[in-house]
């Protein structure tokens, strides 16, 4: 997949970075020389300098090629305009990041298919890390319809030495919950467990579930009354 990258600050070139990871063909774009520069020779990446909402440089960078194009500059504006123009050239799959919420209606109706919000995301993150310190890392879907929670199983907890049927079938464990994925030592690859998956001490667990349950499920699993 070819993907162009609008911006190359920090999160620019550490998304670029990821993705050249996963094996995507990536390419940035910045005005900064010093971000071209270091986006060519330490992340390893096409580098264009200047302004990512010029077409002259759009084109250089092989817009009309592009799968998908992310936008992570500097102001809103810009990312808006950034999208307007890949939407232009169609550029199939477009994501944007956004820092105020005026501007999340206006960014899909130029044709962004994601809008990641920097402070939604960093107050919900702030705020999950002092109501469940010990859930390792949460992720939100669907707007924030469903969470999946990865938590570690220590030797304490209720779950220990059950099965994974044994959990969902127990009457304290909250409704439209499931387990959907668990890693039985850091070490072991994550699997997709079955209701004879035994969880044991030591392990990771990540469970959906509905953003009004996530207290019930941690209390449960740790067997908290």
């Amino acid at each position: 997949m070819y993907v162009i990258i609008g911006g190359a600050g920090l999160v620019g070139l550490s998304l670029a970075q990821k993705l050249v990871d996963l094996g995507h063909t990536v390419a940035v774009i910045d005005q900064d020389p010093m971000a071209c520069h270091y986006a060519r020779e330490q992340v390893g990446v096409m580098a264009f300098e200047g302004s990512a909402v010029s077409t002259q440089v759009l084109l250089e960078a092989g817009i009309r090629k592009a799968d998908s194009l992310v936008a992570v500059l500097p102001s809103d504006p810009l990312n808006l305009a950034l999208i307007s123009l890949a939407k232009h050239y169609g550029v199939l799959h477009l994501v944007s990041l956004m820092q105020h919420r005026d501007f999340a209606q206006p960014l899909r109706s130029a044709g962004a298919e994601q809008i990641i919000s920097t402070v939604d995301l960093a107050v919900s993150t702030m705020v999950n890390a002092i109501e469940y310190p010990q859930v390792e890392s949460m992720m939100h879907f669907e707007q924030g319809q469903i969470e999946i929670l990865k938590l570690s199983i220590s030797n304490q907890c209720y779950v220990v030495g059950r099965c994974v049927a044994e959990v969902a079938q127990d009457r304290r464990f909250p409704s439209g919950t499931l387990i959907v994925g668990y890693q039985s030592h850091p070490q072991m690859d994550l699997i997709i467990p079955n209701g004879q998956t035994l969880i044991e001490s030591g392990s990771t667990v990540l469970i959906a579930t509905k953003p009004g349950s996530v207290h019930q499920v941690v209390n449960f699993i740790e067997g908290c009354s």
